[in-house]
């Protein structure tokens, strides 16, 4: 059994070997039996003539004097090393010659054709005995002509060891010559392998080269090239969360520390330890929320889908979210109104989240004494969710930016700073957990935020677990929603 950790060449050439073996064996085989048919036939043959002579030798003998003639031609035929034997078999003793064949038969033909084992010569004999009717004083006779197999069985091991040995050296040259041209053959191989060993942290932007190698190798450099620009996009990614957590935690720790320090300088009265404590707590709390929604989004990130799932009426859990919202909507001096209904399988929880944040977001860019349109519809097998607000016009540039974490648009938006950022990156983990994504579009002067998710009917699909990110955005908005967009 070969080893996992062996080498490919190795086990390739030890497969060719195999191979070239296994073929070498099957002609070989082929080989020795069409030698072997073909040598019995010359065998078979060669007896023929002797019988033919002996026939007509004995037929000629057709008194004693021709008897004794045909008995010496008999004996100057039969070769000394007893390879051919001859013998004549009669009811009258004086036309006897020699001792016919006795021993185990093998095999019989037709013809009067018979092999013989066992019969004192120490090999086979092939037999063909003859009946010959009487001739003038020759009574009739069995004419009995043998040869051995010796010469044929010793030319069929000469032949079959020859073909053994060049069989054994055709497999050990295969194996050989396959193993330097699977070394050839694996040279980009190795190749690949030297460029993929110099990926490093200190060097991402190292890719396979791709233009040289073979066509079977050309995909499979390609697909670890994709994995390659993931990796350095999720770790892109991975250093810019890092320092956005940092950045957006440095702030309330700063103010701590500050109004800490200040506290501590001098006596402070109740009061005064009151007000610094309430100040500290606000900070506090902002970090809380800044730790609660990055766990959210880390969990997100991981793949995580929603569970817990209920049937239930969009319309009526955004009119309990619109309600919850309803001081903040005095403050900023805006009412909300709700369009359209639909049923979907969602969590409640997450989609009460999504939907107070969009009303939030909306809250707080909106003008003061206008309207937010919240928009419920169902267009190509989903339902989508649309909060409209008038507000600041936003550039398509920061509309490709608006999902993203801890963005904010302070050029174009106002009170910015009173967020932290992560909102609309929340609706977007939301709507992916739900099999949806975002969008967002800004025309004649309103804003519009919003994500899809799955209608009833194709919540209840078995494939509720994939993100169709090809599904059509409604008509009647603008979306970036090709691509994940991200939040203010």
């Amino acid at each position: 059994m070969i080893g996992p950790n062996r080498s490919i060449g190795r086990r390739l050439a030890l497969l060719f070997a195999l191979v070239a073996l296994t073929v070498f064996t099957l002609v070989d085989t082929g080989l020795f039996l069409v030698l072997r048919s073909q040598l019995e036939q010359r065998l078979r043959e060669s007896l023929d003539g002797r019988t033919e002579v002996a026939r007509i030798i004995v037929h000629h003998a057709i008194n004693r004097d021709k008897w004794r003639f045909a008995q010496e031609k008999l004996t100057d035929m039969t070769p000394r090393d007893g390879t051919s034997v001859y013998s004549i078999s009669s009811a009258a003793p004086l036309f006897n010659y020699g001792h016919p064949v006795r021993g185990r038969v093998v095999a019989q033909w037709p013809g009067g054709y018979a092999r013989v084992a066992d019969n004192g010569t120490g090999h086979d004999l092939l037999t063909r005995t003859l009946t010959l009717v009487p001739n003038g004083e020759r009574p009739q006779v069995q004419l009995q002509v043998a040869t051995s197999y010796a010469p044929t069985e010793q030319a069929l091991r000469e032949f079959g060891l020859a073909l053994a040995a060049l069989s054994a050296l055709g497999a050990i040259g295969a194996s050989l010559l396959s193993y330097w041209v699977t070394r050839i053959g694996l040279a980009p191989l190795r190749r690949l392998t030297v460029d993929a060993s110099e990926v490093s942290a200190d060097n991402r932007s190292q890719r396979l080269r791709t233009a040289e190698l073979p066509y079977e190798l050309n995909d499979l450099a390609h697909s670890f090239n994709g994995a390659l620009e993931r990796l350095d996009e999720a770790y892109v990614r991975l250093e810019s969360f890092n320092a956005d957590v940092a950045h957006e935690l440095r702030t309330p720790v700063t103010i701590l520390i500050g109004q800490t320090q200040v506290a501590l300088t001098r006596n402070r009265s109740v009061d005064d330890l009151r007000r610094t404590l309430q100040s500290n707590l606000e900070e506090f709390e902002r970090m809380r929320g800044i730790i609660n929604d990055m766990l959210f989004l880390a969990r997100a990130d991981q793949g995580e889908r929603a569970t817990e799932l209920v049937e239930v009426s969009l319309a009526a859990e955004i009119a309990r979210t619109v309600e919850f919202l309803e001081m903040p909507m005095e403050e900023a001096q805006v009412q909300a109104e709700l369009h359209g209904d639909a049923v979907a399988r969602v969590n409640r929880s997450l989609f009460g989240r999504a939907c107070a944040n969009l009303l939030i977001n909306a809250i707080h860019h909106s003008t003061p004494g206008s309207s937010i349109a919240v928009t419920i519809s169902r267009e190509a097998g989903r339902v989508w969710i649309a909060v409209a607000n008038p507000g600041e016009p936003i550039s398509p540039d920061v509309l490709d930016h608006v999902f993203d974490r801890f963005y904010r648009a302070e050029l174009s938006r106002t009170n910015s700073r009173e967020n932290h950022g992560l909102g609309l990156a929340i609706v977007k983990a939301v709507a992916e957990m739900h099999g949806g994504f975002v969008f967002a579009h800004c025309l004649d002067g309103v804003n519009t935020f919003g994500f899809s998710i799955r209608s009833v009917d194709r919540a209840r699909s078995p494939k509720t677990d994939v993100v169709e990110k090809e599904a059509p955005v409604p008509s009647r908005t603008i979306a970036s929603a090709s691509a994940p967009l991200k939040s203010p």
